[in-house]
């Protein structure tokens, strides 16, 4: 009886790290959101002024690090929810 319930409890674990790195990679999906909306708006700045081009084009880089810098903080916590527990 005891074999069995170290059993269910280790499956439950399992799943649960499964669930716990599944609902952190959500957050890839809003980081790819941002990036689209970053870069959509730097298409529709430049081409409403495009003399301030460089200027845009710098502020839609540090847009997207940040953007991207959230998603790989996700997917690192859902890597360490998966083989660090």
């Amino acid at each position: 009886r005891e074999l069995q319930t170290s059993s269910i409890s280790r499956d439950i674990d399992t799943a649960a790290k499964f669930i716990g790195a599944g609902a952190a990679t959500v957050g890839v999906a809003g980081s790819g959101a941002g990036i689209g909306t970053v870069f959509g708006s730097l298409i529709i700045g430049y081409a409403r002024n495009p003399s301030l081009k460089q200027q845009l084009f710098s502020y839609a880089i540090l847009g997207f690090a940040l953007s991207e810098a959230m998603g790989l903080f996700c997917l690192m916590v859902a890597f360490l929810i998966l083989f660090a527990m």
